[in-house]
């Protein structure tokens, strides 16, 4: 009896020791709790709008609901002990939080343009001359009032001291104006067109009449890639209209023979004039 009492207290001091050391690695093997379990860390902030094209905006940010001291990062940035971000571009910009446990909450905060109009009484009115539409040659002049130190531009162009814009082409545009502090207003303008010469229409209708028909100089696929149904076409190409219909060089032009002399007088005349739209 008594060596089966001593049997027993052996294997129960086995199974003991093993339970011992399965307690103590399984303690070992737990996770550690998460320290941010439960913690929400909430970012707030006043903004300062930045002046309209530079980077002159800010957040100051605050924290809470961590533990301890906070530090701050905004836009993927390193972490700092200052919540407050200063040359700050136009846009939306994500500050986060860390507390001292490295437990983290971001926000969302919006930096806008200050507008340099308000307060600010600017006009601009325009005037213009007639563009040939084949060379562009109107003159825009436009007027400011209400503030100073003034620009202008006309359309995407850059701003410049002169008020006058010459070569501009026939159609509808846009005269700008900005003053010192970088407010711009802006006006519609439309350039017309000058009339055709009457040698121009001259010579286009000669051209047209022998050159612009069937499979040559019209179409889609005109001959030498040159449409003279096109008015500008023409006034373009006149080298080459006077180098085969009036010098016959390499070969005279229309295919069909020379040109009655009065229509090559005609077409003479006009290029002699300078070959332009308006002549």
């Amino acid at each position: 009896m008594k060596k089966q009492f001593v049997a027993f207290l052996k294997i129960f001091s086995v199974v003991l020791i093993l339970g011992i050391v399965f307690y103590a690695c399984s303690k070992s093997d737990a996770p550690p709790a998460n320290p941010c379990a439960g913690v929400t860390i909430t970012v707030t902030a006043t903004t300062t709008n930045t002046d309209a094209g530079a980077s002159t905006g800010s957040i100051a940010a605050t924290a809470s609901g961590g533990s301890g001291s906070s530090t701050f990062s905004i836009d993927g940035g390193a972490f700092q002990s200052s919540g407050t971000f200063a040359n700050l571009a136009k846009g939306a910009h994500t500050v986060v939080a860390k507390d001292s446990k490295g437990c983290t909450g971001s926000g969302s905060f919006t930096v806008n343009e200050t507008d340099p109009c308000v307060g600010v009484t600017l006009t601009i009115s325009a005037t213009s001359t007639n563009s040939d539409p084949c060379a562009p040659s109107g003159v825009v002049t436009a007027t400011g009032a209400g503030s100073t130190n003034l620009t202008f531009s006309v359309d995407a162009g850059p701003f410049q001291a002169s008020n006058i814009f010459n070569n501009i082409s026939s159609g509808n545009h846009t005269v700008n104006v900005k003053n010192g502090t970088g407010c711009v207003k802006n006006t519609s303008i439309t350039v017309n067109p000058l009339s055709a010469g009457a040698l121009f229409i001259a010579a286009r209708t000669i051209i047209q009449n022998n050159c612009a028909v069937a499979t040559c100089h019209t179409g889609g696929s005109p001959a030498g890639g040159i449409n003279f149904s096109v008015d500008c076409n023409i006034v373009l190409n006149k080298d080459r209209v006077k180098a085969r219909a009036i010098d016959g060089s390499p070969s005279i032009m229309p295919p069909t023979g020379a040109l009655p002399q009065g229509d090559r007088d005609k077409i003479t005349a006009w290029i002699n004039a300078g070959g332009r739209f308006t002549d």
